[in-house]
């Protein structure tokens, strides 16, 4: 009955939902294109970035770029002046980039690890939309010196996903007034419907960090814009040749070989582990993909992160290929799928579907023990490792306008033996065309659970009586010339779970506000500022009794200037409570943050600090306290063109009673990377964490400490995107424990 029921309202919510896309779909607006060569045959570009060869005689010149950063609606600088010219044949886009410089001996980029292509290096970024939705694009930005950082970019959440690699191919020529850079973009790599659909959409972006952090867009985007593709220009010329393509099939097979030695305090152990991933494009709108018992322990730890006192757990980006096919399909929030509650599978299958006015996804896995099942309280969350094996399925369908977008989704975890977890959902997004005042965008998102599953202390599943519960959420968008606000609204059931997703919390409504009030350009007091806002955020978080969990009012300033820094400022007039029945604490405090490109060298400065009153959850009692997050990342070219790479990061939160440390948690982390050429680095990993409690009476609470220490050191060598070999040795310490884990990794992964 509760399916059957919950079904019914799916179908008839999603066709209300869906009835303006009709005639959203007759609306198009006017748009500028970028002129594009093409050929239905192979063209001879040798990729060395000269733009000496006859085929660019022949593409048609795109010389528009506008100022997005640090202030837009400005024309580029003629000093700073960028041209782009784009062939297409029937394997691949070739872009062609003059970018001009008056001063080239300030080009900033020297070797680095992918994906850390940045704002404090001078790059060309290529955005390409082939869907035409508007909704999401992949991306490449490419440095001067050649190292790339690429991935999926969802208009939605207005957000950057760095996990996907693409086989995108580049070559950058230095010259005495500027630079030019060839890129070659594979068709097999972007995701496209068969048949008519929408054109593509194209952007291209130029990074200039001496000239004040300045970003040139091919598109003139403007600030208050929902999102960053907002004005992606169509791609000429591409009915031409999609025809001939999207029925051209393409397969990739991706064996991995890892061989593991382990010395488990004292215990010695080896592994030898055959994977097998497999990917296939029988023709444009369709790709299956397939994992035969892949390595998904992480090449790299996940940075150490500090909740203080709170029991709520923390979300982790996914780094796994496997899951990433897809991503911009599933397009969800985290409370809908959050492949981290994978842990180790056997075998995993998934077929992605895009139409020009519809996609879907379906993706299936049987997971091995270990699997960290989250269930939610208004206080705290419990976490469960999985001690017995469990399938995951999930099934996703979109339907698009130019308006609205409207989802249906299915997840179900069995654990076997009747246990099992089932949600039904549908979510959406609504954009109606700006008239000018502003900008909005609604997105909600409604969930049903039938959950049989509950977990013992060793984490075994055994079926109980069903719990049924519901999720809700909405959101509003809005932004102008002189605002942007945020309201969001959630609601989740006591007995709500899913265990394919992300659910840190059930039996709570949660309502958020953000007020900004933009106040334009202002001159400070020791600099001038391009943007500043006013800030005004609310929130009050209670449980389904109407007990109070969270509430907040902070007000605050935000400002963006020179050396692409940002910095806020709250002063938050907060209370909080610890656990059910408990006081409502007071726990005013000041809250701030900085984000700063120092110099050339120094790259990266960010840290957010806050200081005052800490509620202590486990003591229930509140005391002076703070959180720290400190982030400083250093780049040094070196000689004979090598580089190194110095990230550090710290964290840190405590609080004190009566002037005596009563809890603490801390983390530094270091990460040095030495590149010796594009395809070689040695990468040192050091990561300790420490954490105790010293309590005082009345609360009678255990002292307890804990202190693990991470040590890692790895060679890695990489041909191209799929053909990886590394090699590498850590050590792992528990500070309550004599001796280490120390273990010898290699690893072979080769596309074919």
């Amino acid at each position: 009955m509760f399916a059957r029921n919950f079904l019914r309202l799916l179908v008839l919510s999603q066709f209300a939902a869906s009835a303006p896309l009709i005639a959203a779909e007759s609306e198009k607006p006017d748009r500028r294109g970028i002129a594009a060569y093409v050929s239905q045959q192979a063209l001879p570009v040798q990729l060395d970035g000269r733009l000496d060869e006859a085929a660019w005689e022949l593409a048609p010149l795109n010389a528009r770029f506008y100022q997005f950063q640090p202030e837009d609606g400005r024309a580029a600088p003629e000093q700073l002046r960028t041209t782009v010219k784009v062939l297409v044949d029937q394997d691949s886009l070739v872009f062609g980039i003059r970018a001009w410089n008056s001063d080239p001996e300030k080009l900033v980029g020297a070797l680095a690890r992918r994906d850390k292509v940045a704002r404090d290096q001078d790059y060309i970024g290529i955005w390409i939309d082939p869907s035409g939705h508007g909704r999401s694009a992949q991306f490449v930005r490419i440095n001067v010196a050649g190292v790339m950082s690429d991935g999926i970019y969802r208009a939605d959440e207005d957000e950057e996903d760095l996990g996907p690699d693409y086989p995108v191919e580049s070559a950058v020529q230095l010259l005495p007034d500027g630079y030019t850079m060839e890129v070659r973009w594979p068709l097999a790599s972007l995701r496209f419907p068969y048949g008519e659909a929408k054109p593509w959409r194209l952007m291209v972006e130029r990074s200039v960090p001496h000239a004040d952090g300045m970003l040139l867009l091919s598109a003139p985007l403007e600030k208050e814009s929902l999102h960053f593709i907002a004005e992606m220009e169509e791609l000429e010329g591409m009915e031409q040749v999609l025809p001939v393509v999207q029925d051209k099939p393409y397969w990739e097979l991706r064996p991995e070989l890892t061989q593991r030695f382990n010395s488990d305090y004292g215990q010695r152990s080896s592994k030898t582990n055959v994977g097998l991933d497999i990917s296939a494009r029988p023709r444009a709108d369709w790709v299956f993909n397939a994992t035969l018992n892949p390595d998904f322990s992480q090449v790299e730890i996940d940075a150490p992160t500090s909740n203080g006192t709170n029991r709520i757990a923390l979300s982790l980006p996914e780094k796994r290929p496997f899951f990433l096919e897809s991503a911009d399909v599933l397009g969800m929030r985290l409370p809908a799928f959050y492949s981290r509650t994978v842990a180790d599978p056997r075998w995993g299958m998934r077929a992605t579907w895009r139409g020009a006015d519809a996609d879907a996804t379906a993706l299936a896995t049987q997971d091995r023990a270990g699997a960290v099942v989250m269930r939610g309280s208004p206080y705290e969350t419990q976490e469960h490792a999985s001690a017995g094996d469990s399938k995951a399925t999930l099934l996703r369908a979109r339907q698009h306008g130019g308006e609205v977008v409207a989802g249906l989704f299915l997840s179900d975890r069995d654990y076997g033996g009747g246990a099992r977890n089932t949600v039904l959902g549908m979510d959406g997004q609504w954009r109606p065309p700006s008239k000018g005042d502003g900008s909005l965008q609604l997105a909600w998102t409604a969930m049903a659970s039938r959950t049989t599953a509950q977990f013992d202390a060793e984490g075994r599943a055994a079926a109980a009586e069903a719990r049924s519960s519901g999720y809700g959420y909405g959101r509003m968008n809005y932004s102008s010339d002189d605002w942007l606000n945020i309201a969001q609204l959630e609601v989740i059931g006591t007995s709500f779970a899913n265990d394919n997703g992300f659910v840190p919390q059930a039996g709570i409504i949660k309502g958020d506000v953000e007020l900004n009030r933009r106040t334009g350009a202002r001159k400070l007091l020791l600099f001038d500022a391009y943007e500043t806002e006013l800030h005004l955020g609310l929130r009050e978080n209670r449980t389904m009794k109407q007990e109070t969990v969270e509430r907040w009012l902070r007000p605050g300033i935000w400002f963006y200037a020179g050396r692409q820094t940002r910095y806020w400022a709250d002063f938050g007039f907060d209370r909080q409570r610890g656990r059910a029945g408990a006081a409502l604490h007071k726990t005013p405090a000041a809250h701030m943050g900085i984000e700063s490109t120092p110099s050339p060298w120094f790259v990266k400065l960010k840290g957010e600090l806050t200081l005052g009153r800490q509620l202590d959850v486990e003591a229930d009692k509140v005391g002076k306290g703070g959180k720290l997050e400190l982030e400083a990342n250093l780049r040094f070219p070196l000689p004979g063109g090598w580089s190194l790479e110095s990230d550090h990061q710290w964290n840190r939160a405590w609080v004190d009673h009566e002037n005596l440390p009563d809890f603490s948690d801390s983390a530094w982390r270091w990460v040095g990377t030495l590149h010796a050429t594009p395809r070689d680095a040695l990468r040192v990993i050091v990561q300790n964490t420490s954490s105790q409690r010293q309590d005082l009476p009345p609360q009678m609470l255990e002292p307890w400490s804990e202190r693990y220490r991470h040590r890692s050191l790895l060679y890695k060598r990489t041909t191209r995107h799929d053909r990886i070999v590394s090699i590498g040795a850590t050590t792992d310490a528990n500070g309550a424990l004599p001796g280490a884990n120390k273990g010898l990794t290699l690893k072979v992964q080769w596309g074919i």
